[in-house]
């Protein structure tokens, strides 16, 4: 993408504009973003940590000045597979082995939680399918987060802001969008997810100790996407009675948390500025935790032990965070013979309409062990031809950890070959690219952009007897990055907030 106004702009759509019609576009979008919550702490290249030490200041969220155009065919898709892959979720690198050392120790001392829950997200790229008649357009998934599944809350905000936009400047370009001329769908993402959270809270029952329930935010320190976090808990905070939100950094969790003496093993949290109140935990739910880079020591893995043991409802469990490992997905959509059973069908029989939307939005995913179809997949993966059509996945979540098509070979060049099976191949998805403008930091870029859909679901099920208590499509997200960046996270510095003009 460019910066400034000399490239030019679409034809169609996003509208022509002048200069001077951008320049207001960007006014009245920094205004809305601030004063509604469309926001993310100012980032240190903007305001040093030297100017902002108590972190007071805030800047929009980089988003685009119009929603972007999206196939419905590839939009409802999406949003029809998510229930299926909520109940989908019931050999690596370090962390996972670290992480199943979690589950392994509490189930030897014995679970006394049945219950569990999933923010989940599921993340879609458009893939045309082109044939002799017209061109038809797919959800391919990118990936299944079932840990810290994040933008939820901004989402519905740059939903709203479109909306906004649509009905008040819009209308009065030189080259006018008459209201009513977008598709824009609905966004009610803020709601489904915290009605996850509230369901699992009344599901957990009365505290047997006396104390008042809460629900902890589980969060990173230093956390620059706090807002996003902070529409959740307003909107649980809403419920009558409230129900108590408390946030608490990964690292403090031994220092304001104790599991009590008793069979359930509850978790007490003490509230930090009065020490006098003591809360049992119901319902713990993760914004942190899902990478190396939260266990720098043993501590650290301790403190997740102590939550994993407690009585408090996880979202999302150890075993459910390791589901969601790029590996297992790569398990499930690796092609077999036609001959044998897929790895799907041990979880949803062949031929329902369940598996067939999960199939549907399969794209080819290769292991890089030394199986046969592992040893394909490195042939492939260290041919500088064939390498440009595919991108190497670790497992594990967040933005910036893949390796895109060129840079394969000399990067598995740098990775002892014992540790490649630890990696997943994905043939890359060619998503067709669209117009727009992207507003970053005051600043506005524009060209080519592709998106990338993301679904929720909540899911909350008991995990002894397989009943399923709540599953539901919890609203969506779409994020934006130029067409030339290989990466799409937000928070990972690359993508944008969007929302969607059905096509």
């Amino acid at each position: 993408m460019t910066s400034g106004h000399d490239a030019e702009p679409s034809r169609q759509y996003p509208p022509a504009t002048t200069p001077e019609e951008l320049d207001h576009l960007v006014e009245v979008i920094k205004d809305w973003a601030i004063g509604n919550g469309l926001a993310v702490r100012t980032p240190p290249a903007v305001i040093s940590s030297e100017a902002d030490p108590t972190r007071i200041t805030a800047v929009p969220a980089p988003v685009t000045l119009f929603p972007t155009a999206f196939p419905r065919q590839a939009f409802l898709q999406g949003q029809k597979a998510q229930n299926a892959y909520n109940e989908l979720v019931i050999d690596g690198d370090d962390f996972v082995r670290d992480l199943w050392a979690v589950h392994e120790t509490v189930k030897s001392e014995g679970y006394t939680q049945p219950l569990s829950l999933g923010l989940f997200r599921s993340d879609y790229m458009v893939h045309e399918h082109k044939s002799s008649e017209s061109p038809t357009a797919q959800a391919k998934q990118v990936e299944f987060n079932t840990i810290a599944a994040s933008f939820g809350g901004l989402s519905v905000y740059a939903s709203r802001l479109h909306n906004f936009l649509a009905k008040t400047e819009y209308p009065l370009l030189g080259q006018p969008l008459a209201p009513g001329t977008l598709d824009l769908p609905a966004n009610n993402t803020i709601e489904g997810l915290a009605g996850g959270i509230e369901a699992a809270y009344h599901a957990y029952g009365d505290s047997e100790l006396g104390h008042d329930k809460c629900v902890i935010f589980l969060v990173q320190g230093g956390e620059r996407n706090v807002f996003d976090q902070r529409h959740l808990e307003y909107q649980i905070s809403k419920s009558s009675p409230t129900i108590p939100v408390f946030r608490l950094a990964f690292t403090d969790i031994m220092k304001h948390t104790s599991i009590a003496k008793s069979p359930k093993r509850q978790l007490l949290y003490t509230l930090p500025r009065n020490e006098n109140r003591v809360f049992e935990v119901a319902v713990v739910y993760m914004r942190g935790g899902y990478g190396p880079d939260d266990y720098p020591n043993q501590q650290t893995w301790d403190a997740r032990c102590h939550l994993e043991r407690s009585h408090a409802i996880k979202c999302p469990t150890v075993l459910t965070q390791v589901a969601g490992i790029k590996k297992v997905q790569q398990v499930l959509a690796t092609p077999r013979p036609s001959s044998e059973p897929s790895i799907l069908s041990k979880f949803i029989k062949d031929d329902t309409p369940s598996a067939i939307a999960l199939w549907n939005t399969f794209t080819n995913i290769y292991p890089m062990d030394t199986s046969d179809v592992g040893l394909e997949a490195r042939r492939k993966a260290l041919d500088p031809e064939q390498c440009v059509d595919y991108v190497l996945k670790p497992q594990r979540e967040g933005g910036g950890n893949n390796i895109y098509g060129s840079a394969i070979p000399g990067f598995l060049k740098t990775v002892p070959e014992a540790h490649w099976n630890s990696y997943i191949l994905m043939e890359l998805i060619k998503a067709p690219a669209e117009n727009n403008f992207i507003l970053r930091n005051g600043a506005i870029e524009k060209g080519r952009v592709i998106s990338e859909l993301g679904v929720y679901g909540t899911c909350l099920w008991n995990q002894e007897t397989g009943e399923v208590i709540r599953n539901e499509q919890a609203g969506w997200l779409l994020r934006t990055k130029g067409e030339e960046s290989q990466e799409g996270g937000v928070a990972a510095g690359y993508g944008c907030m969007d929302s969607v003009s059905l096509t």
